[in-house]
């Protein structure tokens, strides 16, 4: 990746709207070429799709929250599936330290927050949890 592909990544970031003849302009370069650097990108797996990102205006309704879980050793593959299977857990990652996963949640309410959480608290092999309900976002630079 050279300065052109970085730029153009950039450009991206900030407006992923932003059309081939804009993205040529300001980079000051052919609009054929901004659509060969794309095309490459996407093929090699550095873009992997276009999409968009709701702000917390989008659904203000909506409660969220991480859960560190701690699981017994070799269970992480059953538990997965399970999780996989609770729409409100939107995302799941591994980690290192004192935690084995991390987890995204989003719900409507607190009543099913209490309720997902004593779900995945009851699911065989979770050793251990701590939630934390988000309260307002102070930086969002994720893409």
């Amino acid at each position: 990746m050279d300065e052109l592909d970085r730029n153009i990544i950039a450009l991206l970031r900030a407006d992923a709207r932003l059309s081939l003849a804009m993205l040529a302009r300001r980079l000051k370069v052919a609009r054929s070429t901004i659509q060969a650097r794309l095309e490459r990108l996407e093929d090699n797996g550095t873009i992997a799709g276009y999409t968009l990102k709701l702000g917390q205006g989008a659904d203000p309704n909506r409660l969220r929250a991480t859960v560190l879980l701690t699981i017994e050793p070799r269970t992480q593959a059953a538990l997965l599936t399970r999780l996989k299977s609770i729409s409100e857990v939107e995302r799941v990652y591994t980690t290192s330290g004192r935690v084995d996963l991390l987890l995204q949640i989003a719900c409507p309410n607190t009543q099913v927050l209490d309720q997902v959480l004593d779900q995945i608290g009851a699911m065989t092999g979770v050793h251990s949890s701590e939630s934390l309900i988000h309260l307002s976002t102070k930086i969002d630079r994720a893409v």
